[in-house]
């Protein structure tokens, strides 16, 4: 798998021009740390051997707490990764098995306790919405994250997804549905204290003290280019969206004869216009009116702003010079704005 994925870094230079650099490598996608620290940094070499690599690159390695001990974040630090977002979930164990989390609460407050000392640049991962979990709990969830001192916090709603254990659970009466109000309250919460604590809400899931923004994150909600490696990974280059096949042995086999085992999807100009507003409406930055109308033309301006105009009039969106943002109000409904503001079939 470490040859297969070198092979494709190798393999797709040609997609990236001559004088472009790269700025930021994310190991995401599962487990990353089931990779020793000298297998991530085999690839980290292959990719400064062929691309031109920012002094200052983000290199970021997902991990969860069960997977970093001490001798884990000891090597972590002694290589090129200057950062780790850590899939905490919660720090409550009642929370943590509902939702059938390897590890549990003392792991993860341990796992936080070392990597502190050892990393400066952290993100954790946080969910709310989850059924029954009451404010007292939310706010202490926070609290705690808090106290570890991390700069960047992803927040995500609990989403029931199929074949897990969680509808069937739901279905049998053990656990109560997930309530829409709740993760609003949850999540109205979750902002009012972040930013009373100097994070910026940069992204709807996405809480950084300022310089410790993801530049991961910010290039994707920015609509910026990016190559995804290894089975399943999607790629994005403006025009194209890009998918490798999800079956690790026919990724395999099919880069060792060289070949990309790449699925590519051409966007059409009303597909690129309804990605800039999902990804930009999501945004502290908005959607810039004058970029809809020189990249995408004056019928799709006019049209943003007829669907825009009853967000407006309910304070859900506003506009400030050339951005159209949501409102604090309509933060948490901005997926629900952005898909009103989607055109079909223009083109």
């Amino acid at each position: 798998m470490i040859a297969a994925i070198c092979s494709e870094i190798k393999i797709r230079r040609s997609e990236i021009m001559d004088n472009e650099i790269i700025k930021t490598i994310y190991f995401g996608g599962g487990t990353p740390t089931v990779l020793s620290v000298d297998e991530l940094q085999k690839i980290i070499d292959v990719i400064s051997e062929h691309y031109l690599i920012s002094q200052d690159v983000e290199i970021t390695v997902e991990a969860n707490p069960d997977d970093l001990t001490s001798a884990k974040i000891k090597s972590l630090v002694k290589s090129p990764i200057n950062r780790l977002s850590i899939g905490i979930q919660s720090f409550c164990q009642e929370d943590l098995q509902m939702m059938n989390r390897a590890h549990n609460d003392q792991e993860a407050m341990d796992c936080l306790s070392l990597a502190t000392r050892e990393f400066d640049n952290i993100s954790i991962d946080l969910i709310y919405g989850i059924p029954n979990m009451s404010m007292k709990r939310w706010k202490n969830n926070i609290q705690q994250a808090l106290d570890f001192g991390v700069p960047h916090i992803s927040c995500y709603a609990l989403t029931v997804e199929p074949n897990t254990a969680l509808p069937k659970l739901i279905e049998k009466g053990e656990i109560d549905p997930v309530d829409d109000t709740l993760a609003q309250q949850h999540f109205e919460i979750l902002v009012e204290t972040l930013e009373k604590e100097g994070f910026v809400h940069y992204e709807l899931s996405n809480f950084g003290k300022p310089g410790y923004f993801s530049k991961n994150n910010t290039a994707y909600w920015q609509g910026k280019q990016y190559i995804g490696i290894g089975p399943s990974a999607h790629s994005y280059n403006g025009t194209q969206r890009s998918w490798n096949i999800n079956n690790n042995a026919m990724y395999i086999k099919t880069l060792q004869h060289n070949k990309l085992p790449i699925e590519i999807e051409d966007l059409t100009t009303t597909d690129q216009y309804n990605e800039y507003v999902m990804t930009g409406l999501r945004t502290v930055w908005g959607i810039s009116l004058q970029k809809i109308e020189q990249e995408f033309g004056d019928t799709y301006k006019a049209y943003v702003l007829k669907q825009a105009q009853k967000h407006i009039e309910a304070q859900l969106l506003f506009i400030d010079n050339d951005s159209m943002s949501v409102t604090k109000k309509g933060k948490f409904l901005s997926d629900g704005i952005a898909s009103d503001l989607f055109l079909v079939n223009l083109d």
